[in-house]
């Protein structure tokens, strides 16, 4: 059997000659498009930053009732730099635009690969959907407070929807440059907020009382883990773009940890200032009386109408900036899984001079039509209403996706450990093999609360079908994958091997075709 070793000293010895005669360049990302700036741009886009400050962080206050929010982001980005320290020192041996489901592949064979495939496909795809309900929904609302008019939620969804699709096939620095201006504007206002409150603080003054560990008592904690975790899903993502680096194995972990700790770090300072400027004993009450308004109404009072105005027309640009980030991700999962058989060999070609993956943005876009109109088509409620199926857009897919993406990475854990003591590395990697199983274990129990609190986390009644439903749609996918993957394994083997190999496999052809 060929080992992961020898596929690497063969994939450089190959390197030179490319890939563009073998198959066409059409089947490989181009590379050199991403330094490390243009690919933390990337990923942290899908952050959101003012979207979790202005809608995560309060929810999160006002049904949890937990005050140590903050501390909550710090003990999730302890658990992420754990989870990370292993899934970026994979990252440089294998370079995949699979990503999840190529690291877990390598560590535990082609079937588990092609379960995770489809739970990545599935879980970005809802992550990337649902965040048009409530783009549609906030762009309707500011055209009824600035403009006056009544506009459907649907109309501004499909708008963006299509601008999406058309970035979608521009090359990648081209969207890491729309991604970073967005992303860095929305940083610097979330910043300005947070020192104004800091400056302004209220009657309790700059009270740490939040990162006390007696905040963290009481039932909600599991739940309010679920919430604040789905802050930091787009870290993950840049094993993605590892293709389309000059030299992945040094950009990939870079970007991996600076993202990770700059979210922690961020987000915690971010939450405290919210309790600061209401004050610890204020801040449950006040985010259950505002809701998504509290940043709002908190920067009316301390920096004016104007600022509150543009904050709200960069809480959409920023909404936007995700959507096109989930929106790559999901192209380049189609691609990766097209170029090694587990969907159409469509997908696995890139489009034109853009070097981008179209067929798997088609993809994309077609599956976020189809479920915007189906929500569309059944909306006869006001957008205000929280039974109305804009705002079930977007807390259905966004915590369906959520548990994918955690699920995904407890699994990587363990696929990390598989994998290195597979290679006889067991000893050199020890300690990133501990932290890995550490984080493992944390992610798989927060993958248990997420599953056990559903019903929380969508706002749907006590014993509804939909905590069952919804999550459920997770588990059908790694069965399907799972299927997938045995039916290679029996009737396709060659298919099956290559799962997970992206370029390797196609260079290790090449090179085949040479030897006499």
């Amino acid at each position: 059997m060929t080992t992961d070793s020898s596929r690497s000293a063969r994939t450089s010895r190959s390197a030179a000659d490319g890939i563009s005669t073998f198959k066409g360049q059409e089947r490989a990302l181009r590379a050199d498009r991403l330094g490390t700036g243009g690919l933390l741009l990337s990923v942290l886009a899908a952050t959101a930053p003012l979207m979790v400050v202005a809608g995560v962080m309060p929810t999160t206050f006002a049904v949890m009732g937990i005050v140590g929010q903050p501390l909550l982001f710090v003990v999730l980005g302890v658990v992420l730099v754990l989870f990370s320290l292993g899934y970026a020192e994979m990252s440089r041996h294998v370079h995949n635009a699979g990503a999840f489901y190529a690291y877990i592949s390598r560590g535990l064979g082609g079937t588990a690969g092609a379960g995770a495939a489809v739970v990545a496909l599935v879980a970005y795809n809802a992550l990337q959907v649902g965040i048009y309900g409530i783009f549609g929904f906030e762009v309707s609302g500011l055209f009824a407070t600035y403009a006056d008019l009544e506009v459907a939620w649907w109309i501004p969804s499909l708008v963006a929807l299509a601008a999406v699709g058309a970035l979608g096939w521009l090359k990648i620095d081209v969207n890491a440059r729309v991604l970073g201006v967005l992303l860095v504007i929305e940083v610097l206002l979330v910043v300005v907020f947070d020192i104004a409150a800091i400056a302004d603080p209220g009657k309790e003054g700059l009270s740490l009382h939040a990162f006390n560990p007696d905040t963290l008592t009481g039932a909600g904690v599991g739940t309010a883990l679920c919430f604040c975790i789905a802050a930091f899903l787009g870290f993950e993502q840049a094993p993605v773009y590892a293709e389309e680096t000059s030299r992945p194995h040094v950009l990939v972990p870079r970007v991996m940890f600076l993202a990770v700790t700059g979210v922690a770090v961020f987000f915690a300072i971010s939450s405290w200032a919210l309790t600061v400027a209401t004050g610890p004993a204020g801040i449950v009450a006040t985010s259950q009386e505002q809701s998504a308004g509290l940043l709002f109404f908190l920067t009316e009072s301390r920096l004016g109408g104007t600022f509150t105005d543009v904050l709200h027309i960069l809480f959409v640009t920023g909404m936007f900036a995700a959507m096109l980030s989930f929106h790559n991700v999901v192209a380049r999962y189609a691609f990766a899984m097209g170029r090694e058989g587990l969907l159409p060999s469509a997908f696995g070609r890139t489009t034109g001079t853009s070097g981008a993956p179209g067929t798997g943005s088609l993809l994309q876009t077609g599956i976020a039509a189809v479920l915007v109109l189906a929500f569309a088509v059944t909306d006869d409620k006001p957008a205000g209403d929280p039974t109305a199926p804009v705002l079930h857009l977007f807390t259905w897919f966004g915590n369906i996706g959520a548990l994918g993406v955690i699920v995904l990475m407890a699994i990587a854990s363990l696929s990390v450990v598989v994998f290195f003591v597979r290679r006889g590395a067991a000893g050199a990697q020890a300690w990133r093999l501990v932290t890995s199983a550490l984080a493992g274990l944390a992610l798989a129990v927060i993958a248990g609360y997420t599953v056990k609190d559903f019903d929380v986390l969508v706002g749907a009644g006590p014993g509804s079908v939909l905590s069952l439903l919804l999550p459920g749609i997770i588990g059908l996918a790694l069965v399907a994958g799972l299927v997938q993957g045995l039916v290679l394994r029996s009737r396709a083997p060659g298919t099956h091997a290559r799962i997970g190999l992206g370029n390797e496999a196609f260079q290790l052809d090449k090179e085949a075709e040479r030897t006499p």
